[in-house]
């Protein structure tokens, strides 16, 4: 069966090998694609501090080889993912997803006390759910920058300084003094947040084989999901009997929680940090280099893979639609049924976040049984396979939901069981779709794992910022019914998306790395080119110089061992 169709698979049950032990003929399950950059696995002084064994690469010669990545796909050693025993990836798993729920229950936990903070900063409804808007916003901007930060210093020191920030962030939203504040406080809790969610899933591809990946991101999406669902209910208990503020309290003690679980639980899993690479450099150009690794421009040049693009399209849909979803309802259910109190409003939110929950049994599962049938199927490992499981659910089950719960809201149908049917199904289906999406950013770019999700997560939160901020007055302007109808046609559309991502995916890799590769190996050129250029300059000066006193007779240029070595080369 041809290779160049994906990766051959090899199931392994091998222990870790010292480095040493390791060869370049290792086999990676991560393997996908037809050219490979390999990561060769060697000692790395201070092995003995704690830290899993980490791995370097030819790039890490000085500063005559490329420390840019050019092909999409880098050859992962298997056996890296058995570095840590299985029971101790569930911890950090449970830990990490405890860690990601913090963020999107903050983002929608001050809804349902939006009313009572308007009130107290002497404003409107409308400017607090700008705020939240503005959340979102930079739970969209955040990715970009902590994406290439954790690949260049690892996960742990990320997820850590993050959790401090956060912490503080906490304290200062609940001691605000006035509204200004208050958007400080907020929006610098979205950004130091996100990084748990963007991280929390680069462990994952860090300590998980491809083919166990699904399992393990739908447990811990549970947390990222529950976290929006349950935020309104917990505010709406919160604010029904005390304080607004007592909700930044609470959110202030788990994200002390956090931040103590991630200091002592959280080792650093990343098996090669960018920062090796600068071995051999030094001054200007380690500075220069570094810079380049740690630009948030990184992220956004990953979109010009169609793939990548469009599967965060996808995510956005869905993304779109959960917000579309739970931000409105109290001010759209509360009337229709005539509740009083935002704890009674905040009871619709447990409909969906009892479907997250219950999707976290079996949604992961099913997409890693997916790519297990095609491995079967094709006897190698396609990427894009796996999205094949999201398929139906974002096709047909969630459109089908969104429209159900629309118009029956809107034309006071079925009352409150059947919205809280459909409410539920939804939240089941979409941990159907994000396991799949989520997974397949770190197939399938194995090596710069955390830009692509990173990236992902940018397109899905700014659309989630769009959905927050236009939900209600749109609402108000057509009616929930056709809101939800728009909605329905975008999700539809995002499957339109993974769809042909799976189709063409392989191709649009294929084509973009070969584009890469011309474009690095023209700025290689160009760059000898130059130095040859600067040494004939300099030798022609010299003969000027050290020729006869006359200046009738010109010398033959001078020409070093060196000058003539990259002559030759070119």
């Amino acid at each position: 069966m041809p290779e160049s169709n994906g990766t051959r698979f090899q199931p392994t049950g091998r222990g870790l090998q010292s480095p040493s032990t390791y060869s370049s003929s290792s086999s990676s399950s991560t393997h996908s694609g037809d050219t490979t950059e390999s990561i060769r696995p060697a000692a790395r002084r201070g092995a003995d501090d704690g830290e899993l064994e980490r791995c370097s690469t030819h790039q890490s010669l000085g500063p005559d080889m490329p420390v840019e990545q050019i092909s999409s796909v880098v050859e992962v050693p298997d056996e890296v993912y058995d570095r840590l025993p299985a029971h101790r990836k569930l911890v950090i798993v449970f830990l990490l997803s405890f860690c990601s729920f913090l963020a999107p229950i903050s983002s929608t936990s001050v809804l349902a006390a939006t009313p009572e903070v308007a009130a107290e900063f002497s404003t409107t409804g409308s400017i607090i759910n700008l705020v939240n808007a503005l959340y979102m916003l930079f739970m969209g901007l955040s990715p970009i920058f902590w994406g290439p930060l954790s690949q260049v210093y690892g996960r742990r020191i990320v997820t850590i300084t993050t959790a401090v920030g956060f912490l503080g962030c906490s304290i200062g939203t609940a001691l605000s003094p006035n509204l200004a504040a208050f958007f400080v406080f907020r929006l610098l809790t979205a950004f130091e947040g996100t990084s748990f969610i963007l991280v929390g899933a680069s462990v994952i591809g860090d300590m998980y084989r491809p083919t166990e990946r699904g399992t393990a991101t739908g447990w811990f999406m549970s947390g990222t999901l529950v976290g929006p669902a349950l935020g309104p209910f917990i505010g709406g208990i919160i604010v029904t009997y005390t304080s607004w503020r007592v909700i930044f309290w609470l959110q202030t003690g788990l994200a002390g929680v956090a931040a103590m679980g991630s200091y002592f639980l959280l080792p650093e899993t990343i098996y090669h940090k960018r920062i090796d690479d600068l071995v051999g450099y030094s001054g200007t150009a380690k500075v220069k280099v570094m810079l380049g690794l740690i630009n948030p421009w990184r992220v956004i040049r990953l979109w010009e893979y169609p793939n990548l693009l469009l599967t965060g399209l996808s995510s956005a849909s869905l993304v779109w639609n959960m917000y579309s979803l739970l931000t409105p309802i109290r001010y759209v259910l509360n009337p229709r049924y005539n509740l009083t109190t935002p704890m009674q409003g905040g009871l619709f939110y447990l409909a969906p976040g009892c479907g997250y929950l219950v999707g976290t049994f079996i949604g992961g599962r099913y997409a890693d049984y997916v790519v297990k049938k095609y491995i079967k199927k094709r006897g190698i490992r396609i990427p894009e396979d796996r999205m094949y499981s999201a398929l139906p659910f974002m096709g047909i089950i969630i459109p089908g939901c969104v429209l159900i719960y629309g118009w029956s809201v809107e034309k006071d149908v079925g009352g409150i069981p059947l919205t809280v049917v459909v409410l539920f199904l939804q939240g089941v289906a979409q941990l159907f779709c994000f396991p799949s999406l989520n997974t397949y950013c770190l197939d399938v770019m194995p090596g710069r794992g955390a830009e692509v999700i990173a990236g992902n997560y940018a397109i899905r939160y700014l659309f989630a910022c769009a959905g927050t901020a236009v939900v209600l007055p749109a609402i108000n302007g057509i009616g929930v019914g056709w809101f939800s109808t728009i909605s329905a046609l975008f999700v539809f559309a995002g499957t339109v998306c993974a769809f042909v991502s799976i189709k063409w995916g392989k191709e649009w890799r294929q084509k973009v790395d070969a584009k890469r590769k011309r474009r690095a190996m023209r700025k290689i050129l160009e760059e000898r080119s130059g130095d040859l250029t600067g040494d004939d300059n300099a030798h022609e000066n010299a003969d000027g110089i050290m020729g006869s006193p006359d200046n009738s007779i010109r010398r033959e240029p001078l020409t070093t061992p060196e000058a003539q070595e990259k002559k030759e080369d070119v």
